[in-house]
């Protein structure tokens, strides 16, 4: 389950976060994570409270925003919505398909006092 070492690293920006900007108690973590991006959201709400017991995030609420995956087909240029990482085109039925948007996670944005 690699969405505890993604917790933990959420962590690390967290705590560096409080050391640059002074805060000390976090009240909510609001996540993105894309939709080709192998992270299961059911999986980092459990991860996330593990993970931040006994730290400044402790109790902390999670808000979770899904980003829908996106690519281009290499084979005919089209833009096409794509909800898994491997596929055909839409379009052309090419499977030479790269991802544009959806893979990635990210701390968007943190409620803090």
């Amino acid at each position: 389950m690699h969405e505890m070492s993604l917790a933990g690293s959420v962590l690390q920006i967290i705590e560096e976060s409080a050391r640059t900007q002074h805060f000390r108690k976090v009240r909510t973590v609001v996540l993105e994570i894309g939709q080709l991006s192998a992270v299961e959201p059911d999986a980092m709400r459990f991860c996330f409270d593990a993970v931040m017991r006994g730290t400044l995030a402790e109790g902390a609420a999670l808000q979770i925003i899904v980003t829908p995956g996106a690519g281009r087909c290499l084979a005919c240029g089209a833009a096409v919505a794509m909800r898994e990482q491997y596929g055909l085109c839409p379009c052309c039925g090419s499977p030479r398909l790269e991802i544009t948007a959806g893979n990635h996670m990210r701390v968007k944005d943190l409620a803090v006092e």
